[in-house]
């Protein structure tokens, strides 16, 4: 049985073009990164990006397919896994987002448009812990995050890690999923970091 990764934010607010390009491969760091099927770790992925960057990318290639407010890029990340662009209105205003959709799925694209228009017109703005880990991922530098290595116990090898600081302990190298709220909390921006939290779907 395969399993169909959920749709995920892994940015909160709208990215930049650099920030874009960042987080276009934000796995690249992973170990084996050429022996794998990184299917799962990308298709569900989405964010927000401006107008301008989405117009940018609809002239770079021609798309593999135009629909409606829709475009996928010609170019596979990998596998069936490819870039789709997205152009939404959402309460009364049009905004613009990239996802990885998986088109071995026939309804990867659809499930994608509905859920990001679900989660952006939510009542009241909040994140989930996992939206947290995942926007502390995407924004942190390379220099600053990374794979769990050989020095790390076995059942530990090969997850995300970041290095989080405290005044006690100084820097000090964490697994992403075992930061605590208040290490979450630093290390968000400070108009994220007192959210409420949304309940997962």
């Amino acid at each position: 049985m395969t399993i169909v990764p959920a749709p995920r934010k892994v940015y909160q607010g709208v990215a930049s073009r650099h920030q874009m390009f960042r987080m276009f491969d934000r796995h690249a760091q992973r170990p084996n990164r050429f022996e794998d099927d990184a299917t799962s770790l990308y298709a569900g992925e989405w964010f927000e990006i401006s107008e301008t960057e989405h117009d940018y990318m609809f002239e770079i290639l021609p798309p593999l397919w135009i629909r409606g407010s829709m475009f996928a890029m010609r170019e596979f990340l990998t596998g069936s896994v490819t870039s789709v662009f997205f152009a939404l209105r959402i309460d009364g205003a049009i905004r613009y987002f990239h996802a990885y959709c998986d088109l071995s799925d026939g309804q990867a694209v659809e499930r994608m448009r509905l859920a990001i228009i679900e989660q952006e017109t939510r009542p009241v703005r909040a994140m989930t812990r996992v939206e947290r880990l995942e926007h502390i991922w995407s924004s942190t530098a390379d220099d600053f995050r990374g794979y769990a290595g050989n020095r790390w116990p076995a059942a530990d090898r090969g997850k995300r890690t970041v290095v989080s600081h405290t005044k006690m302990a100084g820097a000090k190298l964490k697994l992403l999923d075992g930061l605590t709220d208040d290490e979450i909390a630093a290390k968000l921006p400070v108009h994220l970091r007192h959210l409420p939290d949304a309940v997962a779907a």
